[in-house]
């Protein structure tokens, strides 16, 4: 969390200095912060492990956009066709998250995809129950969840 302030500082100081407040030009700055930020990593104990979490955190972004297009296009497509092609049923998905945070982006996360919805989380916390629109296929369901969820915990740790 101290990387992401610094570069985030880095880039507001160099949109002040610069003179353009764009959001181009706040990138730019950010970006710029982020090579520094990169080159005296390993002096400052507080940023460690900060440089290798954002190539993560921006895979991590066009891995989700990609998976709602998909999601989207789909939802959109049985909506204008006549035949409904849904089979909507619910899915109970083991859980790799642990901690009440992880948890709970994962399940945000599941919700913010049209075609799912997170319903519930065992007493354990082992298991999240999830509603599914299309439950044609549904070990490809639990795959593609299961990869999300791996995906989205690999930011934490």
């Amino acid at each position: 969390m101290t990387g992401a302030i610094w570069n985030l500082l880095l880039g507001l100081a160099w949109v002040l200095l610069s003179g353009d407040f764009s959001g181009l030009n706040l990138l730019v700055g950010m970006v710029f912060g982020y090579i520094a930020l990169v080159l005296i990593e390993p002096q400052v104990d507080a940023l460690k492990g900060y440089p290798a979490r954002v190539p993560r955190i921006i895979g991590f972004i066009g891995f989700f956009i990609k998976e709602l297009v998909r999601a989207n296009l789909r939802v959109a497509f049985d909506i204008v066709t006549p035949p409904w092609h849904m089979q909507p049923g619910v899915i109970a998905l083991p859980l790799s998250a642990r901690t009440e945070m992880e948890i709970t982006i994962v399940a945000n996360l599941i919700s913010l995809t049209p075609g799912t919805l997170s319903l519930d989380v065992s007493d354990d916390r082992k298991v999240l129950y999830i509603h599914a629109m299309f439950l044609d296929d549904e070990e490809e369901l639990r795959r593609n969840l299961k990869e999300m969820e791996h995906r989205a915990l690999e930011l934490f740790r």
